[in-house]
């Protein structure tokens, strides 16, 4: 069961949540655990991501991380607004070839037209495998 903002606009939660942050997050395996513009934890398995090599593929880091990046925005950004990526960085500290890693995003800025957030994947015993910064415009619809 995902937490999320008791008083998020229905818009919102069918958007953002009853989707299953959209197709590519389901074929990836996500499971969104908190999502709020504060705070937002999901999980992914390594199973499946992978690149040639049997390693967690960084562009898989970087859909999870873009992914709660965008989900955190568009809550703050609130009903009748959109979040659009601007700008996204990547940082891999260590390599994973199996388990589960997950995601924490953590609000930088949260202002009227930016929201800029840090996502930090982990393994299963903490340890950091990558640092994403990402900043989202917020629009009208």
């Amino acid at each position: 069961m995902t937490i999320i903002p008791d008083d998020l606009d229905p818009e919102l939660v069918e958007r953002l949540v009853n989707s299953g942050g959209g197709a590519l997050a389901q074929k990836m395996g996500f499971e969104f655990l908190e999502l709020s513009a504060e705070r937002s934890v999901a999980t992914m398995p390594v199973e499946g991501n992978t690149q040639v090599v049997g390693l967690l593929h960084g562009g898989a880091h970087v859909v999870l991380a873009e992914t709660l990046g965008s989900v955190s925005s568009a809550i703050h950004a609130g009903p009748g607004r959109i979040a659009v990526g601007i700008e996204i960085n990547a940082t891999h500290s260590r390599s994973i070839t199996s388990g589960i890693v997950t995601g924490t995003c953590v609000a930088l800025n949260l202002g009227r037209t930016l929201a800029t957030h840090e996502i930090v994947m982990r393994d299963e015993q903490g340890r950091r495998l990558s640092t994403v910064r990402m900043t989202n415009f917020l629009r009208d619809a």
